[in-house]
């Protein structure tokens, strides 16, 4: 029995989790040292997420032969996604105007290191709306997949996918036929390396807990508890709400996903589970063309997470640099954080660089002040890798039954560990989910 439950998966990464942080307090040189562990294991899952999400994209396009269907699911993803994106926004902002976060902090700029901030300030300065959308479009076919850029694939991948479309059924159906064998190469791939996730969050963990330690947690537990509570109740509340309405439970969801969380617990990126997010959206009932399409393009567009934490930590720095701002500039940083969210990818760290875009358009808080948050940006940049996986596995459930192409009966029977019973037709309005 106890070698059965050691040889799951989550609990091998729960128990790595545990070590990694026993290390880090107890042994924090040794923990610090353990980084390349877990930055190693997400080089590794990035290393074939590209490729994975090029081949099950294109292979999605080609194989349907109504294009219509394919760019409408694409829309309505893209729908969903700005509209809870801006509700997660919306409930940063209002938490931390009702809270007052930050405020009393009498954080005085000048006495904090701009220099500990300055590449990322640098880099939020070149992040104009024309620099981000020129950024989508790759130099060369090749390149995007040397850089590993989502948008740049996305972009290929579509191309490529209705190219292969409009070709004559004795080309397009081979062709489609040998994506769907490469897709499969590049997912045994990650089958093989998400073995190593342990490994990954025991150095991730041991690293983070030893180079910043809990004292760094402990001076700004307020802002962090706040954004862990935020998230939360976004994740219960109006992930909940929206679970229910398709007819699931978001807490059985969140238990059938259980080990993808606790991969992105470890590590800080959601990338690390990408592939796998996807094969289970498919063992849920979700259509493969859905799945496909949904979950890389949420990887760039639905970032729920990070939305929270961009207006929250801006309202944050705000209150504690004892800055007044006026109802207009808060709409600005709505306004703003709408765009910078926009490609943000998964990897650790990325929501540090869009708050730093997002604080440039408001000079009146000044930058240097980001300075405060390096020291918890590690802590925090977990929960929001965990509401973004979260969001992005209810989005494509969401779609699916908004396409009409969610199976019921696969959906309740992979989350009800209960014997199979009858499930709600997908056609009809679903009744009360358990």
């Amino acid at each position: 029995m106890l070698r059965r439950t050691l040889s799951v998966l989550y609990v091998q990464v729960l128990i790595a989790i545990v070590l990694g942080v026993a290390v880090g307090v107890f042994w924090p040189e040794t923990g610090a040292a353990m980084r390349p562990l877990g930055d190693g294991f997400v080089k590794l899952i990035r290393m074939v997420i590209a490729p994975v999400v090029f081949f099950t994209i294109v292979h999605g396009i080609a194989s349907v032969r109504d294009a219509k269907s394919v760019g409408r699911v694409g829309v309505k993803a893209l729908v969903y996604f700005e509209v809870v994106s801006s509700f997660a926004l919306v409930i940063g902002l209002g938490v931390a105007k009702i809270f007052r976060t930050g405020e009393g902090f009498n954080i005085d700029p000048a006495q904090m290191d701009a220099n500990a901030v300055h590449g990322f300030a640098q880099r939020a300065a070149n992040d104009s709306v024309a620099a981000h959308l020129m950024a989508i479009i790759p130099d060369t076919f090749i390149s995007a997949f040397a850089t590993g850029d989502l948008l740049q694939v996305l972009l290929l991948a579509a191309l490529t996918g209705f190219s292969i479309n409009a070709m004559p059924d004795s080309i397009r159906e081979p062709i489609s036929r040998a994506l769907d064998a490469m897709g499969a190469v590049f997912f045994g791939i990650v089958g093989i390396v998400v073995k190593a996730a342990p490994v990954g969050a025991f150095g991730a963990m041991a690293f983070t807990i030893g180079a910043y330690g809990f004292g760094s947690l402990a001076r700004l537990a307020e802002l962090v508890a706040t954004f862990y509570l935020t998230s939360l109740f976004f994740v219960i509340v109006v992930l909940g709400a929206i679970a229910r309405f398709c007819g699931f439970s978001i807490f059985r969801f969140v238990a059938y996903i259980k080990e993808e969380l606790l991969i992105v617990l470890g590590t800080s990126s959601s990338e690390s589970v990408l592939a796998q997010l996807m094969r289970k959206m498919e063992r849920l009932g979700a259509s493969p063309k859905v799945v496909g399409i949904t979950v890389p393009l949420g990887y760039s567009f639905n970032l729920d997470g990070t939305n929270i934490y961009m207006t929250l930590s801006t309202m944050f720095l705000a209150y504690a640099t004892n800055t007044h701002l006026t109802l207009g500039q808060e709409l600005t940083i709505l306004l703003v954080a709408m765009l910078t969210s926009k490609g943000a990818s998964g990897v650790t760290g990325a929501g540090f660089i869009t708050l730093a875009a997002t604080l440039s358009v408001i000079p009146d808080i000044p930058i240097a002040a980001l300075a405060v948050l390096i020291g918890i940006d590690k802590f925090m940049s977990e929960v929001r890798a965990l509401t973004n996986l979260v969001g992005n596995g209810v989005a494509c459930l969401v779609v699916s039954r908004w396409e009409g192409e969610l199976d019921g009966k696969k959906l309740h029977a992979a989350m009800d560990p209960r014997p199979a019973r009858a499930a709600p037709q997908m056609g009809a309005v679903a009744g009360p989910a358990d």
